[in-house]
């Protein structure tokens, strides 16, 4: 196994190019490989993302730990959804998106997962920032990213995603925490 990022409930394993193609191989293959136990749908996402994120380390190797990471609940032993960044750093920032399964929804995870990716990427000296977007109105994920100490910074119209809205953690409001 490579780099694990470990958090009170949680334990995020880096999407690896093994991980990666064991993910698309089928839960079968990523269970056997991670010894996890994997449910039959763990990311709403899909394929597309993964053989995406395997593509861009593939590529180039500085993008390895900034793509898709596996949030395992540690007492269940079990993947609960996805998360990761969207790309190595640029100009200082960073990108964190996550999702978490339903039966473990509203548990306080998806904010458990969100600070760890934080704090992980405010580890590397050249990462100032972090980002995240969310649909443009109060949700669950909006509420996640208040309580990590990310701000509203504007809406953005997206060809793809519509309407939605940005936010943003400096490291400085991060180390006052």
């Amino acid at each position: 196994m490579d780099k694990i990022i470990e958090s009170q409930n949680i334990r995020l394993i880096a999407g690896t190019e093994a991980v990666l193609s064991a993910c698309l191989k089928g839960n079968d293959q990523l269970s056997t490989l991670l010894n996890i136990k994997v449910p039959w749908q763990w990311s709403e996402f899909g394929e597309v993302v993964i053989q995406f994120a395997l593509e861009q380390i593939q590529q180039d190797a500085k993008q390895n730990y900034w793509w898709t990471w596996l949030p395992i609940h540690k007492k269940d032993n079990l993947l609960i959804g996805s998360c990761g960044y969207k790309g190595k750093p640029e100009e200082g920032m960073v990108e964190i998106g996550y999702e978490v399964i339903e039966p473990y929804r509203n548990k306080g995870f998806a904010t458990e997962i969100a600070l760890a990716l934080v704090k992980n990427a405010f580890e590397y000296k050249d990462v100032n920032l972090v980002q995240a977007h969310t649909l443009a109105d109060k949700n669950p994920s909006t509420k996640v990213l208040v309580k990590c100490g990310f701000q509203w910074v504007e809406e953005v119209e997206e060809e793809e995603d519509g309407t939605i809205w940005k936010w943003e953690l400096k490291r400085s409001d991060f180390n006052k925490r």
